[in-house]
């Protein structure tokens, strides 16, 4: 071999080495420019102006809850499950395939459907129930036990939400448990995720979903020893089991996978 030869193969060597290189370098860019750059977090327009807490109780209960002003939630109908839904929040009131049995309503009205119509929302059906009533001219919280949304003590028909669910009594500790009954709580004995939304002295709503199981006055004590203790005024057990349901940054809790109709919905 003369050594023209080999400094010519050399050559081509050298230039198919850097053609590999600069074809490297061109995927590498083509990547971070095109698919290798990180997907956005989907988290990061979603609302921030909450907080988020968890406890275990002493009677080892684990209560996830999301705390907000009443201003800053209303009721969406979502017709599938809470993690799937593109807001955060938890799970609202009972339902029975797409009806609402619980009355959810919105500035007077209902969330599911028009006003009048079976499982729109419009009212506690079959039972007078516990509702969290958010009257948005005083700014005021309740809890009202009524059957329809034409019962409702409001100031400003335009201007309020309400949520139907079991009254918690916080404030008539004896009775609570007899209050329940009448309103017709389902498997208040039996060990099921359980939901609720109460609100403090301050006006502020705690809006909970246990990630573990107990009957109704377990999930009761929880919150009451573990959440604001001492300073929550009122509110309402909402709907159990697999549709107790909680999407936040901070946590995930999907019940048992099942699509609900309605949710408690954190706005900002």
């Amino acid at each position: 071999m003369t050594f023209p030869e080999v400094e010519l193969r050399s050559k081509k060597g050298a230039a198919f080495v850097l053609a590999i290189v600069f074809a490297a370098i061109g995927l590498s860019w083509l990547l971070f420019r095109g698919g290798g750059e990180p997907a956005p977090d989907p988290e990061l327009d979603m609302p921030h102006d909450y907080a988020y807490g968890t406890a275990t109780s002493s009677n080892g209960m684990v209560l996830h809850y999301l705390r907000t002003r009443p201003s800053n939630l209303t009721l969406e109908a979502i017709h599938t499950n809470v993690l799937l839904s593109p807001f955060y929040g938890i799970n609202g009131g009972f339902f029975y395939n797409d009806s609402l049995l619980s009355l959810a309503v919105v500035d007077d009205r209902p969330v599911n459907g028009a006003a009048g119509v079976y499982g729109s929302g419009g009212e506690n059906v079959k039972y007078a129930r516990g509702t969290l009533v958010w009257d948005g001219q005083e700014d005021r919280l309740s809890v009202q036990v009524v059957r329809s949304a034409s019962e409702l003590k409001v100031s400003d028909r335009s201007h309020y939400w309400a949520q139907g669910g079991i009254s918690m009594s916080l404030n008539r500790e004896g009775q609570w448990a007899e209050q329940a009954a009448a309103e017709n709580a389902p498997y208040p004995d039996e060990d099921r995720l359980r939901s609720a939304a109460v609100y403090d002295r301050d006006g502020n709503v705690y809006l909970i979903v246990s990630a573990s199981l107990g009957s109704l006055a377990e999930f009761r004590e929880a919150i009451v020893e573990t959440v604001a203790p001492g300073a929550l005024a009122n509110g309402i057990f909402l709907d159990g089991d697999g549709s107790s349901q909680l999407r936040s940054r901070e946590a995930k809790l999907r019940g048992d996978s099942r699509p609900i109709v309605q949710m408690l919905r954190i706005l900002k």
